[in-house]
Order: structure tokens, then C-alpha cells, then sequence
């Protein structure tokens, strides 16, 4: 049974923000339902659900992109109505989205202080601006150079300039939504260290995550939407990750990544010497027919990098890449497909899906050749094959027709993970597959990825999620400065372990 919303903590006895019976519908579907929610002076609160179950929805509303259709909001005591983002930020609300809001070929300080940049008489004042912004980046940032233009900082640093903006406005309440997906996990940890000092500082935080792990690690609460409703809210210490699980799932999952005994064949993918220039340096090692071999790198370690060079989506300078005991010398797209080689990259969006075409379009887009007739593509045959993958894995969409880009996270991986599937690879290599994508996805994702091993395919997973590896992985590979630097089987390994093996602490 689903854990019932619990009285709140002294820290919202007085809160911060107020949320009551708050709803919104768009076109009959409800997305938000009479949530009562409050957040107190300077606590964390880790707010969590499944994809579709409200949570961006709740985050526009109080963005002031999206109006309510019922229900209040209350910022210290006082009730407020937001009506446009220029009003929220007013009220001292801000909101920074996982796909950051800056202006890229601006410095930071020119992004700090957008639109409010001090002027002397008619002309900017470029002196006062960069030492306001370096005033405001003192306590988060003090090495980021205000004069930096933002297009060429690391995304964790990208992230710090849009914190920094908030405080500028001098925001009370900052909504973090993934702030993690694209970060090391160094980064996350410089992350976590900013967000308890900024709490510290009496500033209220709602964090929107996927990721347990780092929710459990930070929040002073938890509380969960499903389907649009507040199903539970608890202080963090007085629940489990289980419970949370089954709160957002409405069922119960009893692990969330699935046990399987590996019994691995005979060599399907094995990589020789492969290099590039200083960035990869002598990659050598092998994935067996029904074997799962996990690849764990820090930021910057050329993991993104060994993806894309396997592929050949990244041309390599030196080495060769073996597929089923043929060489395909340094591979390119081409090559590694008719080989057998799926990629699903990292960045579904940019690199996997084409967003503005349908579900139907992207499913075929791996296997053309085999629907057409003299460059013609066979609908009837295409429209088939979409409806049976859908069906197959469960795809959730309102048809074949509908554009992908307007599915959630978990869809579009399995929209990408489907279009290889009709090409019957051997080797799927798969790069941060269940990143940015909610605890329900990740399972339906994991299984699959059993039961393409279990038939006998080859899987290269490369993920910056410590448990995910460790979970699914039947030996791991660490990479850092472009060279392997361990190897770890299965269950004999901890997590410190491989974090200090992908530092650089062992050489293999």
C-alpha cells in the first residue's frame, strides 16, 4: 500500500512556500490534482515521480509559465498569484530547467546579470558589471572569470552561472529540475556542497530528481507525485528507498535492477589498440556473446569518446575493432552497422531521435534499406513493423504518428532502443541509457537489456551512475585520462574501488 502524506516537519510548520490543492488540466487530461505541498526556510526538498506524473507541470506553475486552474500559492506567509516568469522572478522564485536557460555566445557576467546590466548614462558600464557578477559568484564560484564566455564552461560551471543569476534576483525559493543528468560525478558532488550552502543561507530548494541515490544523500524531505497527485511526502530519514520506489511506481519493486546468472559464449566484440591522438590511448579489451561489460569514467576520462570510436561515429587514428571475428579495421558508421554494431548515444535528443518526425519515421530510421523498393519506402510494411515495436516494448504514445519529441524521457530511449532492435544487432553499445529518465523506465530498460543478453548479444554499457554498473554489469572496465585503468568482475567490487580505479589509481 502506497505510504499516505504525512504531517509536516517542524522546518514547515511556518513555511517558505505554500502550495494548496493546486490542479491544472490540459485538454481533459489531468496533469496536476489538488496538490498541498510546503517547503520551509532553507530546507531541501527532493520532489519525485515517474514521468508524466506532474512534476514539470508543477514546476511552470510555480515558474509562472503555466497558470492553475484551482488552488493557491503562498510565499512567506503571503498569498501570490503568478501569471508570467518576469512576475515569479519578481517574487523571488526561480526556476533552472535540465536544459539550461543561457545565452551561449555571452560572458557570465552578461548572463548573471541579463537585462539588468548597470549602466553609466546611456552606456553599459562593463567595470561595475564584472564586479557585480564576481561579487555574486564569490561564494559559489570564486575562480569563474566573469569575463568567460559561457559557450566554452563545462556544463557544471553553465549550471553555476544560472544559480548565480537566481541569486542575483535575490530568489528565496530555487527549483532544480535533473540539475545532475549531465554532470561527473565530482561535479555532482560540488553540486550538493552549493546546494546546502545556499540552504544554509535560508534558501528554499525544491530538487527534482530521478535519481535516489543522490535525493536520499541531500534532501531534508522526499515527496512524491503519481499521475498528478501528492501520494507521499516524508522527512527523509524516516523512509527507505523501497518505499519510494513503490510510491512512485504504484506497485512494489523488489529490486530494481533484475539478478541474472551470465554464462557468457564466444567473443563478439573485441577492440585492439584502439587510440586518437592523446585523447584515447591503447584501448584493447573484449565483450563475449551474452555478456554485459560495464565502462565507468569520470568527466573528461574519453569514455564519450570510446563510444563514438567503436562506432565510428568519432573516426579513430590507430587500432582496429573486431566483430564477430572480422576485422573492421577503424570502423565508420557505415561499417559498424553492416556489421551488426547498434549505437544508442548518450544524448538521445542531439544524437539518437529525430525529433520533429514521427514515432513511426524514427523506428525505421536504422532499417530503410530493408522496407524500400527502389528508393521507395513500403508504408504498409513500416507502419506494421512501428505498431508491433511499440507494442513489443510497451512504447507509451498516442500512435505511431505522434512526433517523437513530444514523448517523455523513458519513450523516446525506448523509440531509439527499437529502431536498432528491427536491425537485429550482435553488439549494442549503449551509453547512459536510462539517464534523465524515471525509476519505472529504468526497469522496463534494464530488462531488456537482460533479455538481450540472455539472446545472446554482445552489450558495451557505458553509464557515470556508480549503482547502475555495478548492478549490471558482469565485469567493469574504468577509464581516466583515455586508459583503461581497471578491470572488476561481478560482486567483487566496491564502489570506492572503482572510483579510485577511474581517478587513476590502478593501470591495466
Amino acid at each position: 500500500m502506497t505510504q499516505s502524506p504525512q504531517h509536516p516537519t517542524p522546518t514547515t510548520q511556518h513555511p517558505r512556500l505554500q502550495l494548496s490543492g493546486i490542479a491544472k488540466a490540459f485538454g481533459g487530461i489531468q496533469a496536476v490534482r489538488g496538490v498541498s505541498l510546503a517547503v520551509g526556510r532553507g530546507e531541501i526538498l527532493a520532489l519525485c515521480g515517474e514521468n508524466g506524473a506532474g512534476k514539470s507541470t508543477l514546476a511552470k506553475i510555480l515558474a509562472g509559465e503555466i497558470v492553475p486552474d484551482a488552488g493557491t500559492i503562498a510565499l512567506d506567509g503571503q498569498e501570490i498569484r503568478l501569471s508570467d516568469p518576469a512576475q515569479a522572478r519578481q517574487m523571488g522564485i526561480a526556476v533552472i530547467y535540465q536544459e539550461l536557460n543561457y545565452v551561449p555566445t555571452l560572458t557570465v557576467a552578461e548572463n548573471v546579470l541579463l537585462g539588468r546590466l548597470p549602466k553609466r548614462g546611456p552606456v553599459v558600464d562593463w567595470e561595475a558589471v564584472n564586479r557585480e557578477a564576481r561579487a555574486i559568484l564569490a561564494p559559489l564560484a570564486p575562480h569563474l572569470d566573469p569575463r568567460t564566455i559561457v559557450a566554452s564552461l563545462p556544463v557544471a560551471e553553465r549550471q553555476i552561472v544560472e544559480i548565480a543569476r537566481a541569486l542575483s534576483l535575490e530568489a528565496r525559493v530555487i527549483v532544480m529540475d535533473e540539475p545532475t543528468a549531465a554532470l561527473s560525478e565530482q561535479e555532482v558532488q560540488r553540486l550538493f556542497t552549493l546546494v546546502r550552502r545556499l540552504a544554509e543561507s535560508d534558501v528554499s530548494i525544491i530538487y527534482i530528481s530521478h535519481r535516489l541515490d543522490e535525493v536520499f544523500s541531500l534532501a531534508d524531505r522526499i515527496a512524491v507525485l503519481r499521475d498528478g497527485a501528492l501520494v507521499a511526502d516524508w522527512p527523509t530519514a524516516e523512509t527507505t528507498r523501497a518505499e519510494v520506489v513503490r510510491a512512485m511506481v504504484g506497485r512494489s519493486v523488489d529490486e530494481l535492477y533484475p539478478r541474472r546468472e551470465s554464462t557468457p559464449g564466444e567473443p563478439l566484440l573485441e577492440v585492439r589498440g584502439l587510440g586518437r591522438g592523446e585523447k584515447l590511448s591503447d584501448i584493447s579489451f573484449l565483450v563475449r556473446s551474452g555478456e554485459i561489460v560495464g565502462v565507468f569514467g569520470l568527466l573528461g576520462s574519453g569514455a564519450d569518446l570510446l563510444v563514438k570510436a567503436i562506432f565510428g561515429a568519432e573516426r579513430a587514428d590507430r587500432g582496429e575493432v573486431i566483430v564477430a571475428g572480422r576485422s573492421l579495421g577503424l570502423p565508420t558508421p557505415g561499417r559498424a552497422r553492416r556489421a551488426g554494431i547498434a549505437l544508442v548515444p548518450g544524448e538521445r535528443k542531439e544524437e539518437g531521435l529525430v525529433l520533429g518526425m514521427s514515432v513511426r519515421e524514427n523506428l525505421s530510421l536504422s532499417t530503410l534499406g530493408a522496407i524500400s523498393d527502389w528508393g521507395f519506402i513500403r508504408q504498409g510494411i513500416e507502419r506494421a513493423r512501428a505498431v508491433e515495436m511499440v507494442r513489443a516494448l510497451q512504447i507509451r504514445t498516442p500512435g505511431i504518428e505522434a512526433p517523437v519529441g513530444r514523448l517523455s524521457g523513458g519513450n523516446q530511449q525506448k523509440v531509439v532502443l527499437g529502431r536498432w532492435l528491427e536491425a537485429r544487432p550482435r553488439v549494442f553499445v549503449l551509453e547512459e541509457p536510462t539517464r534523465g529518465i524515471d525509476v519505472g523506465a529504468k526497469v522496463e530498460v534494464y530488462r531488456l537489456m537482460e533479455n538481450l543478453a540472455e539472446e545472446g548479444a554482445a552489450i558495451l554499457l557505458v553509464s557515470s551512475e556508480l549503482p547502475e554498473i555495478l548492478s549490471m554489469s558482469d565485469r567493469i572496465l574504468t577509464i581516466a585520462d583515455g586508459r583503461l585503468t581497471g578491470e572488476f568482475q561481478r560482486g567483487a567490487v566496491t564502489q570506492e574501488e572503482i572510483l579510485d580505479s577511474a581517478i587513476g589509481g590502478a593501470k591495466v
